[in-house]
């Protein structure tokens, strides 16, 4: 399956690379054009589709994953189970089962749609800025992670109070809170009361 960093290039027959684009929507999530996918970063960034999945173990914990220190955009910092973008025309849904069998080697026991949120935070590292209509996805998963590592460097899982901890002492994504606060009504409907979410 292909890996897609943002100086990843398609290598088609004929020899001719090419970039990899993402799809730009207006702010109803409509599909309007593409664009390449550091140019769609670059200040003050491109409205593009993208995804975030949360995925749960069989206890209600969160899997988390710090992203690699190789990552062009936020690298080293901890997220979400897994972001990122479909390609042009592809479903969500399947980007998002795509990119997390990528990323952490797992393929969700149960996926379901959580929502979309739209926001814009800029990387104050990196100077690039996600301007995103995100489709959000929870789900389980019930065997080992297996992460590659010019993806991921770490992962964790852990309940509320594990999250407010990490969260307090380590740095994170600027678009976590915003994807999780969003996707919250469809992981309390998934993890249950008892698991605090």
């Amino acid at each position: 399956m292909p890996i897609t960093p943002a100086t990843a290039t398609n290598s088609p027959s004929s020899g001719t690379a090419k970039p990899i684009l993402l799809e730009l929507v207006d702010e109803d999530g409509v599909t309007v054009g593409t664009a390449e996918k550091l140019s769609a970063h670059q200040p003050p960034g491109k409205l593009h589709r993208a995804f975030s999945v949360f995925l749960f173990d069989e206890r209600g914990r969160l899997l988390l994953q710090q992203r690699a220190l190789g990552k062009y955009h936020s690298p080293g910092v901890w997220s979400n189970t897994c972001c990122g973008h479909p390609y042009p025309g592809e479903a969500p849904f399947a980007a998002a089962a795509r990119r997390t069998y990528e990323e952490l080697g797992v393929s969700p026991s149960l996926m379901a749609e959580a929502g979309t949120v739209r926001y814009n935070h800029p990387d104050p590292a990196s100077g690039l800025v996600e301007q995103e209509y995100n489709h959000l996805f929870v789900g389980m998963v019930q065997s080992p992670v297996r992460p590659d590592e010019n993806e991921v460097a770490a992962t964790a899982f852990v309940t509320p109070e594990d999250l407010a901890e990490r969260h307090a002492r380590d740095t994170f994504s600027a678009w976590f809170m915003t994807v999780l606060d969003a996707a919250r009504p469809a992981v309390r409907e998934l993890t249950g009361p008892s698991a605090g979410w």
